[in-house]
């Protein structure tokens, strides 16, 4: 029987097969995929083989394969960082939840992000939210920041999730789509999905007035079908992104601006860094490409670790 991976839990697994039934899945021995040392073999979106087995009185599903990805969101596990975690797999497309405050989306943490999906085929849309809540000048740092991103090539969206503001542009781009939400806890993704799909009544916490951070309401990811078609992967709320299996020299490709710069470096395998007649060194001086951007490509390239100190970034940020 041929099934999509709906949930995860490390151990079980929700599959749901092409008639539409949902069955509970584990896994038959130990999977190991294209050399990926990860902790969760199995990702929800996988489209996997399994059988029908009796276990005392239950019925329950043996996953004994997994068919090829088109693609997947990958990022270094928290807790265990020789070893990967795929968040979601067979995506159409990610939205990537960014609040400027309670809690703060810093541009390191985007960047990583959207260079993580660049390497593994993944299209990313922004979605600025609580954009309801803004003062005049954090608005304008809203819309600076959009254009920052529109210019590099990405769709940017100033939603609501709470007051419903765009969130049916949202929906548009959702239609007929394997879609995944993820952002910060607290960044809106439950609510905002409530907002898409009301039915599903998922989950949702206030923010945390002490550390001004948000509380985890989601524990595993987990997708859902939508009554408008297409289907929406709810992720747990994560707070750095660590980068997979990037060379130093291929980190530059997958950030689309100063990939089409690198044609006119006059090093082939320029880094951007302190070599001569950089081509995005002048693009960066000219003010042509982003010093933030530029500041973490340089970040990556090093191997420094994801850091959000305020005091990295300058008026140029």
């Amino acid at each position: 029987m041929i099934g999509t991976v709906y949930k995860s839990t490390g151990s079980w697994y929700t599959v749901k097969n092409e008639n539409g039934e949902f069955f509970e899945c584990r896994i038959k021995g130990k999977f190991r995929i294209k050399g990926i040392k990860s902790t969760n073999p199995i990702a929800v979106g996988d489209e996997v083989a399994f059988e029908i087995e009796q276990l005392g009185d239950d019925v329950v599903g043996v996953i004994h394969e997994i068919k090829d990805r088109s693609n997947y969101i990958i990022r270094k596990s928290v807790n265990l960082s020789k070893l990967t975690h795929i968040i979601a797999a067979n995506l159409d497309q990610v939205f990537l939840l960014v609040t400027l405050n309670n809690p703060t989306t810093y541009t390191i943490f985007i960047d990583r992000f959207l260079a993580t999906a660049e390497a593994y085929e993944v299209p990313v849309i922004l979605l600025f939210n609580k954009i309801d809540t803004y003062s005049i000048e954090e608005l304008a740092e809203v819309k600076y920041l959009a254009e920052l991103y529109r210019g590099v090539g990405y769709t940017c969206i100033g939603i609501s999730a709470k007051t419903g503001k765009n969130v049916d542009k949202v929906k548009e781009y959702m239609m007929g789509a394997t879609s995944m939400f993820s952002g910060h806890s607290g960044a809106g993704k439950s609510t905002l999905i409530n907002a898409i799909e009301p039915k599903l009544e998922l989950k949702t916490a206030e923010i945390s007035e002490q550390h001004l951070q948000g509380q985890h309401t989601t524990t595993f990811a987990e997708m859902y079908d939508l009554n408008f078609g297409g289907r929406i992967i709810d992720t747990p709320g994560i707070k750095g992104f660590g980068i997979v299996d990037m060379e130093k020299d291929e980190i530059g490709d997958y950030f689309p601006e100063f990939f089409a710069l690198k044609g006119n470096c006059k090093f082939n395998n320029c880094l951007h860094l302190d070599e001569p007649k950089c081509a995005v060194k002048e693009a960066l001086e000219n003010e042509e490409v982003s010093w933030s951007r530029y500041r973490s490509y340089v970040q990556m390239v090093t191997g420094e670790e994801e850091t959000y100190r305020i005091d990295n970034y300058d008026n140029k940020n």
